[in-house]
């Protein structure tokens, strides 16, 4: 078996491996019915459809002649672990800095893990990202998410 894109024979494996997890994650919980499905309904379906999607890629990657179709390159690091830590981060001070702070905290963080970190463009980001969170999951959701920080609110 010849590879004939590397990106794809990979990207499509990753999400083979990640939608059977997804799906077999959801074996746990209860399916119901198509009329009233239940809490394993949603995710098992979207990760058999993921699967089948990656299994395409990856079939595609061993029998269709790409022009990309030169071998990956190193793992690059420092973003990975910028990208990661920059949502632990978020994880642990959204409930003690609110999501106000903690948002926009993540986002900028998140934005220097690129080569291409502008001020201008994180902070756009910013006020969008943060505006629209509190539009769907504060307000649209009525999510009990921490707003301010505990020292402002008491």
């Amino acid at each position: 078996m010849k590879i004939k894109s590397q990106k794809d024979f990979w990207s499509g494996l990753m999400f083979v491996v990640v939608g059977l997890g997804f799906a077999w994650g959801a074996t746990e919980y209860s399916f119901g019915s198509s009329a009233r499905p239940g809490p394993a309904y949603f995710p098992f379906g979207l990760g058999i459809l993921l699967a089948i999607m990656g299994a395409l890629v990856w079939f595609a990657s061993i029998t269709v002649e790409t022009e990309d179709g030169d071998p990956i390159g190193s793992i690059a690091w420092k973003p990975l672990f910028i990208i990661t830590g920059s949502v632990v981060m978020f994880g642990v001070i959204l409930p003690r800095l609110g999501m106000i702070l903690s948002l926009p905290l993540l986002i900028v963080v998140a934005a220097l893990a690129g080569d291409e970190f502008h001020w201008k463009d994180a902070l756009l980001n910013v006020v969008i990202l943060t505006l629209g969170s509190w539009l769907i999951f504060i307000k649209g959701l009525s999510l009990v998410i921490p707003l301010w920080p505990k020292f402002i609110t008491g």
